[in-house]
């Protein structure tokens, strides 16, 4: 999975809201007032990235991981050469995209890699400096950042930068190195000071040279320091962001905001600081709403390839079809912008529309004009008997959401009503979402025991939440998985699995195993995600960096038609995930 396909979605607010965007709430915990509400997220390092990226484009800001190189001395095995070779390909591809300023897609390719190579530290470098670059350019296209560092004086920011490493300090699930924090913020406003957006606002007149003077002073002067308090940190920043200002004339709010995103993108693949806006996307997210056309895209070679389209959207309505490529919204080619500047193109206010022009399988080109509404985001999907003779039922979970438990319900009793006697549960291409929402649907199929466990720094952190067994349904249960099944997702899989409760068919899933918490910032209408533990199946397996195995291994050429309904016979004979599980549910159903 990866960020342009990964949506994350969150929880409430109020006081400590500690959403956590993949996995968890503590509702049920007994110090309720200590969290908000957790979630899981979407699942990959920016795949997070399969992202319900509905156009309310929640394109989550899910920090790199510093992937350290070898330590000296430690023997290493050559890849083999066809790993080599696969290597120079992914590397050869991203650098193209580099080139183009298309972060997002070359970001994609790292982390698809670095799922299959996550030792290999050439491209855990190139990653770390293309999440760099694609974090930095997506500030610098969100307004409310841009707002944020023309109204925030000096002070103000520097408050925000000590107020996010009291977070970081307080609540992080591993010690902070305060030295690396800074030391990435240093290596961010390097790398900004040769960003256009970044230049054309704060560097207007300056000379390539006067830049390079700058961004080496700053390397040496970070060289010599080690910092090993966070007051240091902010004593240290203070005085970069002052040197900034007088030798460059940068805003002392703009340096000290470059500091203040890193040291939050240095933590790891899942944290990350929230701008305004992306802060109100993300509730919107978790409450599974949100304004827009209701469409997931991800980019395709200059164009924005429609995955799904959301039923009962405005997309639908017009005829926006899945597989559709929109190549021009209200007159301007998609080609000429990078594919979150495209999609941007996409948004605007409620009742508002826009003129998209599209292109089939088949060449063929139409435009439509598709109006801007509020969307709700169905968790549940696609509610149907597959098999009559075996009373299969079959349904999809795209996300857990508040929402999730109750639809899930509905669901249920429709198909027992229809006949069912055996049930798959897609979770395919679900990124993830509340913990607390894939807690309450496992715990309709395990009657007893564990569902996952959390484990953090602070004591705090550490949690199991267990089944019970009223309103447990016995009908045999069979689960589809694959590559971009992540965080909730994987929570239920791993409880169905342990529990020996279903069979699990499909691929191995994401492996997103980590808890996350939204924690608004007092300045701003900002917050900050970070991680807070991590997350273990009921038999105690971590989740993180492994994922889900699958009792039937079904390999697939290509992927499954996306989360949309699987309305013709056609569809559903070419999808072979389905078959198998249908098989597996026809034997379940047998042996009853």
């Amino acid at each position: 999975m990866t960020y342009s396909e990964f949506g994350r979605r969150l929880e409430t607010h109020l006081a400590r809201l500690r959403v956590l965007f993949d996995n968890t709430s503590d509702s049920e915990r007994t110090s309720a007032a200590r969290l908000a509400r957790r979630i899981t997220t979407e699942g990959p390092m920016h795949k997070l990235s399969q992202r319900w990226f509905l156009l309310a484009l929640v394109l989550a800001c899910v920090a790199n991981v510093a992937l350290a190189p070898a330590a000296l001395g430690q023997i290493q095995i050559a890849p083999a050469p066809q790993s080599v070779a696969e290597i120079e390909s992914v590397i050869e591809r991203a650098t193209r995209l580099e080139s183009e300023q298309r972060w997002g897609e070359a970001l994609s390719i790292y982390e698809e890699a670095l799922r299959e190579h996550p030792d290999h530290s050439t491209l855990g470098n190139r990653h770390n400096l293309a999440k760099i670059h694609y974090d930095l350019t997506r500030r610098y296209n969100d307004s409310s950042f841009v707002r944020a560092i023309s109204t925030l004086d000096e002070k103000q920011a520097l408050g925000m930068y000590s107020e996010v490493l009291v977070k970081v300090e307080t609540h992080y699930v591993a010690a902070p190195n305060w030295n690396a924090l800074v030391s990435r913020g240093t290596q961010d406003l390097q790398i900004a000071l040769y960003q256009k957006q970044f230049a054309g606002q704060h560097l207007a007149g300056k000379s390539r040279a006067e830049l390079d003077e700058f961004s080496q002073t700053i390397g040496r002067w970070q060289a010599e320091r080690n910092i090993q308090t966070r007051q240091q940190a902010v004593d240290t920043v203070a005085a970069l962001a002052n040197f900034a200002q007088q030798r460059l004339g940068i805003p002392r709010s703009a340096a000290t905001l470059e500091y203040t995103c890193a040291a939050i993108g240095a933590l790891d693949a899942y944290s990350a600081f929230l701008t305004s806006d992306q802060l109100t996307d993300v509730y919107s997210q978790i409450e599974g709403n949100f304004v827009g056309l209701g469409i997931e895209l991800k980019a395709d070679d200059g164009a924005l390839l429609i995955v799904d389209v959301i039923n009962g959207s405005p997309a639908q309505r017009a005829g926006i079809r899945k597989n559709d490529r929109i190549i021009e919204v209200d007159g301007q080619p998609t080609s000429k912008f990078s594919t979150d500047q495209a999609a941007d193109l996409l948004q605007g206010p409620e009742g508002s529309s826009c003129q998209v022009v599209l292109k089939n399988d088949a060449g063929q080109t139409r435009q439509l004009t598709v109006r801007r509404e509020h969307v709700e985001v169905p968790s549940v999907d696609d509610v149907k008997i597959v098999d009559r003779d075996f009373g299969i039922g079959y349904l999809k979970l795209t996300c857990f959401q508040k929402t999730t438990s109750r639809d899930l319900d509905a669901a249920l009793w429709k198909l027992h009503r229809e006949g069912m006697r055996s049930l798959i549960i897609d979770l395919r291409r679900n990124p993830g979402g509340l913990l607390t929402a894939s807690v309450e649907v496992a715990d309709k199929f395990v009657d007893d025991g564990v569902i996952v466990s959390t484990r953090g720094r602070s004591p705090l952190e550490d949690y199991n939440y267990t089944a019970h067994r009223a309103g447990t349904w016995r009908v045999p249960l069979v689960v589809l998985i694959d590559g971009e099944s992540a965080s909730a997702s994987e929570i239920f899989a791993g409880a169905i699995r342990d529990h020996r409760r279903g069979t699990i068919v499909g691929q191995r899933s994401y492996g997103k195993g980590s808890v996350q918490g939204i924690f608004p910032l007092s300045i701003a209408g900002s917050g900050v995600r970070l991680t807070t533990a991590k997350f273990f199946s009921p038999n105690g397996h971590p989740i993180n960096m492994v994922g889900v195995q699958p009792d039937n291994v079904v390999q697939v050429a290509a992927k499954p038609a996306a989360a949309g309904a699987l309305d013709a016979a056609s569809d559903l004979l070419s999808d072979s995930v389905l078959n198998a599980g249908i098989q597996a549910a026809r034997r379940q159903t047998a042996q009853r």
